[in-house]
């Protein structure tokens, strides 16, 4: 439906850490997208009927740079949906989305998250929380032990580092190394 629509988007969250790492249940979807005010009406059109949402909500989000969401009518299934941030490491972040099979969304292909970026999004939830999301961070490590030499370590350093989770991202490398 986004692409239909012309709306870019990618999904993070409990799917993108599923899809790299160990997978898990949820009843929601996060997804970033890169949203105008003049796309409101369009995707409103296309979800009511079939999701409970705001305009006004997703007018505010737009504006505020924050987030709103979609509830499906019949399964009760939640979207955020995150309006694209204005920092680099949002806008690098979204242009580094890869396309990857998730088939709890029906095996389609779906642009997600990258394993790196993924792990750095969770980690910032993580910190966050007050280092007290133990879901947030079961993610991180499923992503690094199943991603184990595969990941661009250089890029994870440099934004940890920006995002101020170093010594998050430490910790979960050393309680890896240790599985």
């Amino acid at each position: 439906m986004l692409d239909e629509l012309g709306v870019a988007y990618v999904i993070g969250g409990s799917f993108a850490s599923s899809a790299y790492g160990e997978a898990r249940s949820t009843r929601d979807a996060d997804l970033v997208v890169e949203l105008r005010s003049d796309e409101v009406e369009a995707l409103a059109s296309r979800l009511e009927g079939d999701f409970y949402m705001s305009r006004d909500a997703i007018r505010e989000a737009i504006r505020d740079h924050r987030s709103f969401n979609a509830i499906h009518l019949e399964s009760m299934f939640k979207i955020d949906f995150f309006v694209l941030g204005e920092s680099a490491f949002d806008r690098e972040e979204f242009g580094r989305r890869v396309p990857r099979p998730i088939e709890e969304l029906g095996g389609h292909t779906w642009l997600i998250k990258t394993p790196e970026d993924t792990v750095l999004r969770k980690l910032e939830w993580y910190r966050a929380s007050g280092d007290k999301a133990d879901q947030q961070w079961r993610d991180v490590l499923g992503v690094l032990a199943v991603w184990r030499g595969r990941l661009d370590e250089a890029y994870l350093d440099r934004w940890a580092a920006t995002l101020g989770v170093s010594d998050l991202l430490e910790r979960a490398r050393s309680a890896v190394a240790n599985l």
